[in-house]
Parts: C-alpha cells; structure tokens; sequence
C-alpha cells in the first residue's frame, strides 16, 4: 500500500482530532504518504491548523496528503457551533466551510502577514512574520473531497486534489461511477482552464473484498449491496451512494474494469472495516495487492 488515509469525524467516539496521529504515524513510517479523508473545515480555525499542519508534515517528512472539505452527515446538530464557528452574514455552514479552507490555503502560501512586535521576546527576520512552523510543498498536497460537480470545479481553481468519496450528490440520475467519472473530467477540465503548472491528483474511494475464504463469505458475501442506493444528506440534497464490490476475484476483477471513476481517477482509497481488526483488514488489503491489483494494471 502507498498510503494510510484517515477518517475525522467529531462527537463520534473515535479519534478525532488528526494531527497528534498523523504526527505520530508520520515519526513510526517513512515512506507511506499520511493523510485525511476529510477534515471537516466548518471546525477548524485556519490558523491555528496551519501550526498543526506544519508540524505534523515536518516531523513526516513532508508525506502528508491533506484531504479537507465542508464535511459530510455528523453525529450531531450543527455540532460546529459547539466549537465556536457560526456562518457569516449571508453564507449557510457549506459556505463557512469552504471560506475557512481558502483562509488555509492563503496561509499555505507562507507569505507574512502579521506586523511584528518592536520588542519581540524573539529575534524576528525582516518584515511581516507568518505562522511557523512552515513546511516547504504543503500547499501542493491538499486535497478537497467534491461533492458535487461544481465543489470539483471549484477546488481544481483553487489548485487543490480532488477528492470523490462514495457518495455524490446525484446530479444526473446516472449509475454512481458514471456520474463520478464526468465529475473527475469537469474537475480536469477546470483545472486546465485555471493553468496551474503542476498535474493534479484524483482519487476515488471504494469499499472491495475479494472472496478468497470462507470469513470473507461469511462477511461480505451476502450480495445485498451490489447496486447503488439514493438517500438525503440533507432535506433537499439527493445523494447516490456507490455500491460495494465483493466477490470471488475473477468475478470481482471483471467488474472493476467496468467502474468508469476508477479508470479516470489515479489513486484508490480502500475503505476498511477497521472495527473488524487488525488482522483481518492485513487480509482484506492484502488479497486485493496480490490477487486483484495486478490483472488490473494497479501496480
């Protein structure tokens, strides 16, 4: 695996504040990029996780890959007012949300702003001081979690990845892949329009089993979610949910090829069940790299 990419979710009882594990996993590994999917920016003071954020890719070895976004459906209402964020004048929390990552990503920049005290307890350089610790290439490494094919488009202006989750808002009554496959080329499209210098990064998440023993059977395959389902993340918001993929891997394998987001995209996020354990999701992620990945063309 190239990476470990991990959930944030608040009042859920799991870990939810990132970086003292990001940092932790970052000083423990060296080569695996470390990174979220999503921090829910309707909680964060961009300030205040640009000093987190520094650390935390400084002490990894600038191996972080950030995934941020408004966030997804919580455990709790408006549980960001609890944190002491309120909207704006004029702006709903998605709106909030997106105006604290673009304070980030203008901090990301390291440009100084703030005027320096004359007697500082500090030596400080010339000029305006900006936030440390600063960690060279950060802003290249962040990535938003769309969705919608406007958010894509969107954050492929503001130069960041783009993230596609396994939900979308349903846009065109189309099957979920095909509908994440137009959402990734809109995001292209953008990207090429804006002129960034670099190549962005895509990536989809999808939750795969291969069927290789009699556990794997006994959990997965059961076949009652081969099909996407439509829900509502919010009163007005119809959503599609992509399907899981499990099955024996030849099976299994025929069917990937035919997921038009994953051809489009260039990075995979394996959602695990990580309340199965350890050792059963060692299992689970390494059937998929010797069995499925490599027919595929993954690896």
């Amino acid at each position: 695996m190239d990476g470990a990419y991990f959930r944030v979710h608040h009042f859920a009882r799991q870990l939810a504040s990132p970086f003292p594990l990001l940092a932790a996993v970052g000083a423990r590994t060296r080569k695996i990029e470390i990174g979220t999917a999503v921090i829910d920016m309707r909680y964060e003071n961009p300030h205040y996780m640009l000093e987190d954020t520094g650390s935390a890719d400084l002490i990894a070895g600038s191996r972080l890959q950030l995934g941020i976004s408004r966030g997804s459906p919580e455990q709790v209402i408006d549980g960001w007012r609890y944190f002491g964020y309120c909207p704006a004048e004029g702006e709903d929390d998605a709106a909030m949300g997106r105006r604290h990552a673009e304070e980030f990503l203008d901090l990301l920049d390291g440009r100084g702003f703030a005027q320096p005290n004359p007697r500082p307890m500090f030596a400080n350089p010339p000029g305006l001081l900006r936030l440390e610790p600063y960690s060279e290439g950060l802003r290249d490494r962040i990535w938003w979690g769309a969705g919608s094919n406007a958010t894509a488009v969107w954050a492929a202006k503001l130069g960041m990845n783009l993230q596609s989750s396994t939900l979308k808002n349903d846009e065109t009554g189309e099957p979920f892949h095909i509908q994440q496959a137009a959402q990734i080329r809109a995001f292209r499209a953008a990207w090429k329009e804006a002129g960034h210098s670099r190549t962005p990064r895509v990536s989809v998440s999808r939750s795969i089993f291969a069927l290789v023993n009699d556990l794997d059977r006994k959990y997965f395959g059961r076949g009652d979610q081969e099909d996407d389902t439509i829900g509502f993340l919010e009163a007005k918001t119809r959503a599609i949910f992509g399907r899981s993929y499990a099955a024996e891997p030849d099976v299994l394998i025929e069917q990937l090829k035919k997921d038009e987001a994953i051809v489009e995209a260039d990075t995979l996020l394996l959602t695990v069940p990580n309340q199965l354990g350890v050792a059963y999701n060692a299992h689970v992620m390494e059937a998929i790299l010797k069995i499925v990945a490599p027919p595929l063309g993954w690896r």
